[in-house]
């Protein structure tokens, strides 16, 4: 057997999106000189996905605006870009990746495949108009669309739906919201913060049907009939769902590395082959602080991990420790949250300031620890709220009492 160079002389990244550009710029930061492949199966370079439901949609951002960096920036750092063209298999033990025409070696590979949009098939089977936002060409065929008095149905009232909600009333559609749970968001922020958004959404004029499901589609004399499971029915001429993501897997099953929702991966980044690493959405990372392991579609994680495993790639043992984080904007509300609550839920939820104004902080407690927090429109906020939910334990009188500044709360 060949034995490996320490310091690999080939890294090939195989994914167009966050996670793999914030890889490719960390290594080259970090004074890696040997060869770079980025490969990406989407024929635009790597691109920023938050923008898709927000600024892009709503035509406030500009197209080159959602790109990680221009095409110049890798022509001048020497990554050799594959786009367009989809990496078909993983040979562990040859050390290769095959495209469709093309065979690349590697000495340390990341795989930043990311998630694909879950879809319905009894809609997509409706011969009905259907949406799914996930990519750049989706984004841009939506954008399109929206326009004032068309009708729109969004299926699913998570952040996607939410946010394509907020963009399509801002543009003058008329918009119905129809979501599972009683509340919008239940699953991730509960009932209590979930009416905060069903207030915002039904206060902009969005028709929001909690406690809904759609059960079928059909065109009749050019409208789209929407049925729902209390036998009511809504008229649109375009239906979008938004009913999460799954993890793009497929890869990586063929090359037999462990995955569980997800590529699974140590809090290193590295998967059950020592020599391939993953990162991003389609990452089931173990979180050394959180004791679990979380895959997280963000933003921010894609980020940090793309640079963490960036350094791992060149032999170096940095844990993936980050708190989970996101953000939204919705109107004229704007969110950003930090930690993580589990599958079992919550023992109470500390809000602090003015819910009505929308100007406020809310904490998760699990056990006597606070697990994750948020501030809304609080901008000043977000460095507090980070300490207090690092800590952990905290006082919680003191977190009960809006009195005593966060900036006073510790362990």
């Amino acid at each position: 057997m060949t034995r490996r160079p320490q310091r690999p002389e080939r890294i090939v990244v195989v994914g167009g999106g966050l996670a793999a550009a914030s890889a490719v710029v960390g290594l080259r930061e970090h004074g890696y000189a040997g060869a770079v492949t980025l490969i990406g199966a989407e024929p635009h370079l790597p691109y920023e996905r938050p923008p898709l439901s927000k600024g892009y949609l709503a035509g406030d951002t500009a197209l080159d605006e959602v790109f990680v960096r221009p095409r110049d920036w890798y022509r001048g750092h020497d990554v050799d870009i594959l786009l367009g063209t989809a990496a078909r298999e993983i040979d562990l033990a040859g050390h290769t990746v095959t495209l469709d025409a093309v065979r690349v070696g590697y000495d340390r590979l990341l795989v930043a495949t990311g998630a694909s949009a879950r879809r319905l098939p009894f809609l997509d089977a409706a011969g009905v108009p259907v949406a799914y936002l996930r990519t750049l060409d989706d984004s841009t065929r939506l954008r399109r669309e929206l326009r004032p008095g068309l009708r729109v149905v969004i299926v699913g009232g998570g952040w996607i739906g939410l946010e394509v909600a907020a963009s399509a009333r801002t543009a003058g559609c008329e918009v119905t919201v129809v979501e599972a749970l009683e509340t919008p968001l239940q699953q991730v922020l509960g009932p209590e913060l979930g009416e905060v958004f069903a207030d915002l959404h039904r206060e902009h004029g969005v028709d929001l049907r909690t406690s809904r499901m759609v059960t079928q589609a059909r065109l009749e004399g050019g409208d789209v009939l929407v049925g729902l499971d209390d036998e009511s029915v809504l008229s649109a001429d375009l239906l979008v769902v938004g009913a999460g993501a799954v993890p793009n897997v497929d890869l990586a099953e063929r090359a037999n590395l462990k995955v569980d929702d997800g590529i699974v991966v140590d809090a290193l980044l590295r998967t059950s082959d020592p020599d391939v690493f993953a990162a991003g959405d389609v990452a089931s990372a173990y979180h050394p602080v959180l004791g679990a392991h979380l895959r997280v579609e963000h933003w921010d994680n894609a980020i940090g991990q793309g640079r963490c495993a960036a350094v791992n790639l060149l032999g170096g043992a940095q844990p993936y420790d980050r708190l989970p984080y996101f953000f939204t904007d919705q109107y004229d509300l704007g969110m950003e949250y930090v930690g993580h609550v589990g599958r079992s839920g919550y023992d109470e939820v500390i809000i602090r300031g003015d819910v009505h104004g929308r100007v406020f902080t809310a904490f998760w407690i699990v056990e006597d620890r606070v697990a994750a927090g948020l501030h809304v429109n609080d901008w000043d906020a977000i460095d507090h709220v980070r300490s207090v939910v690092a800590a952990g334990a905290v006082d919680l009188t003191a977190l009960r009492d809006a009195s005593v500044p966060l900036a006073d709360i510790g362990p």
